[in-house]
């Protein structure tokens, strides 16, 4: 007998599904200033191609979630990724600003249905603290793919031109459309499916909305992901531009990052055995609110600096380890009857809030360093308070 409640294979395929969304977004960021220069844009207009893709993301699990539920997990999966492998090689030709804007979002919706498929395949199969091991287990693997896509693309860009990089993403979904095909059996039988039609579908993600053991932990997962997702919008611009970076250390420092997540995912599978989610959900959002003030105090007192500024992102970033597994757990709990809705609903959040978080440091009237202190320091704060209120739903 296994010593664990699901095997590992299972997880690669399930992480290998996720991993598109950090590859899709990580790894091109150190050229985006390659890119304006080919395409004749600035580095801000380029950079908006991030946004359009958590836009594409936050909207296209919305769809999938009751698609899932009524056909099962397969096929919504192959459809998606077909439609992220069209999207790839039109990023790879594309010429013009809009036209990669346009691929970006199509690749997105495309790509998204894997992260829809993966946490309502675990909510199938595991619950409770089994569910949150496999979360645990799923980040794991997850946290490699933002230490490896900024050092590939960095690698592509010093050999080869910046359009390689959009090869390489149609290269790793063929492969995920094949494992997938291979290695990922249905785990929605028939006879649970819903009947979904667009009226039932909109009731039920009324419903969710309105539910506290729903909606609580999953505002607060976004939100809190959402420092994340903060920090890959502006990173490029502070540690590249004001900084002066170079592309290597730029992924480097990318990659230390990247490293805590899976530190403190692995961490998260030891602890969850003495403590439960909801307490290390409260450790996570702590450790983020710890960060943002560290970041607020290096960036005001003019001490700015790649160590500096380090000290501040690392926990952020890291807390992710802690976050993501435990308040998904939390939010998923009681919804296993639609699943595949509440998973698409809880993703969406994720990736709304980095859209929102991409808005914010666009339209803030200040530097970018100060634009970035300001979205994590409210955010934490948001974050913090509603998983303090998780224990009164």
């Amino acid at each position: 007998m296994h010593s664990r409640p699901y095997q590992l294979t299972w997880i690669f395929v399930l992480a290998t599904l996720t991993a598109l969304g950090p590859f899709s977004i990580d790894m091109y960021l150190s050229a985006l200033p390659l890119m304006a220069k080919d395409l004749s844009v600035t580095s801000g207009q380029v950079a908006s191609t991030l946004p359009a893709y958590f836009m594409g993301l936050a909207f296209g699990q919305l769809i999938y979630g009751p698609i899932t539920d009524h056909f099962g997990r397969r096929r919504p999966l192959f459809f998606g990724l077909g439609l992220y492998l069209i999207a790839s090689l039109l990023c790879i030709f594309a010429t013009q600003l809009d036209v990669l804007l346009l691929a970006r979002i199509a690749q997105a919706l495309g790509g998204c249905v894997g992260v829809v498929v993966a946490r309502s395949a675990i909510r199938d199969t595991l619950s409770g603290t089994d569910a949150a091991q496999a979360f645990s287990a799923l980040m794991i693997v997850q946290g490699l793919a933002p230490i490896l896509a900024p050092l590939f693309g960095s690698l592509i860009l010093y050999f080869l031109h910046w359009r390689i990089i959009f090869l390489f993403l149609f290269i790793l979904g063929g492969i995920s459309f094949i494992l997938a095909w291979f290695k990922l059996p249905e785990t929605l039988p028939v006879e649970k499916r819903k009947k979904h039609t667009f009226v039932s579908a909109t009731s039920t993600y009324i419903q969710l909305f309105k539910n506290r053991a729903f909606i609580i932990p999953s505002v607060a997962s976004g939100i809190l992901m959402g420092m994340m997702f903060t920090y890959i919008n502006s990173a490029s611009e502070v540690i590249m531009d004001q900084l002066h970076a170079s592309t290597i250390l730029f992924s480097i420092l990318f990659g230390i990052n990247s490293c805590g997540i899976i530190f403190a995912s692995n961490l998260n599978r030891v602890l969850l055995k003495r403590y439960r989610p909801l307490q290390l959900l409260k450790l996570g959002s702590s450790l983020q609110l710890l960060g943002a003030l560290i970041l607020t105090a290096v960036i005001f007192s003019h001490a700015l600096s790649t160590v500096t500024i380090m000290l501040g992102l690392f926990p952020i970033v890291a807390a992710v380890g802690f976050v993501g597994p435990n308040a998904t757990v939390l939010a998923l709990a009681e919804q296993g009857h639609q699943a595949g809705q509440a998973s698409a609903l809880l993703g969406s959040l994720q990736f709304l809030f980095g859209l929102i978080s991409g808005v914010l440091l666009s339209f803030i009237p200040f530097n970018i360093e100060v634009s970035v202190c300001i979205v994590m320091l409210i955010y934490s704060i948001i974050g913090v308070c509603l998983v303090h209120k998780i224990k009164h739903v």
